[in-house]
């Protein structure tokens, strides 16, 4: 009875700690393939960031890739439409957020979408993101999309593939333990 207990309280104490939302780094780069034809959707919807919250300006951080954009740009296969880094808390609850780039034109941009993190063995990520050509008039005249689920794998870069667009994304813990080195000897 008395091992009972002392497992019952150990399980009381480690549970909350469990289940807590950390905080994370979130570096992605949405980039358009040149080789492959551009696919024309349906004009991007006025409600795209829908349910999303908007990145506060305290959150974003300087990108740590920016030679992977440099090696992109340099190869001519790829065009770098968007590149943005920031920390948010994940958990197991999703959390969708708005991004956006270029002047605002009746709520449209030239660049925007939502991305949706969950945490579990994998981060399950949700991208929805809109490449958007607007007229003179501020109104959204084509579009092109990126849809895409994957199940990613954090402190790697991940590339989500879609066609034309694809979307690279790194998702690290800023609280996790830095993994021990390896020994440089090892001991008899």
């Amino acid at each position: 009875m008395r091992l009972f207990r002392s497992l019952t309280l150990l399980v009381a104490l480690v549970a909350p700690t469990a289940f807590a939302d950390d905080l994370y780094q979130v570096e992605m780069i949405l980039v358009r393939q040149n080789a492959e034809p551009l696919i024309v959707s349906r004009a991007a919807p006025e409600d795209w960031a829908a349910g999303a919250q908007r990145l506060s300006p305290d959150s974003l951080r300087t990108p740590a890739l920016g030679s992977i954009v440099e090696k992109l740009g340099a190869s001519g296969s790829y065009s770098v439409l968007l590149h943005k880094a920031w920390q948010q808390t994940l958990g197991e609850t999703p959390v969708k957020v708005a991004l956006s780039d270029g002047p605002e034109q009746f709520g449209q941009f030239p660049i925007e979408g939502t991305l949706s993190l969950k945490l579990g063995r994998f981060t399950d990520v949700d991208a929805d993101f809109w490449v958007n050509q607007i007229d003179s008039n501020g109104l959204v005249t084509s579009s092109e999309r990126l849809k895409q689920q994957s199940h990613t794998k954090n402190g790697q870069l991940n590339y989500l593939d879609n066609g034309h667009l694809a979307l690279l994304i790194k998702i690290t813990s800023l609280t996790a333990p830095a993994p021990r080195p390896a020994p440089t000897e090892i001991p008899d």
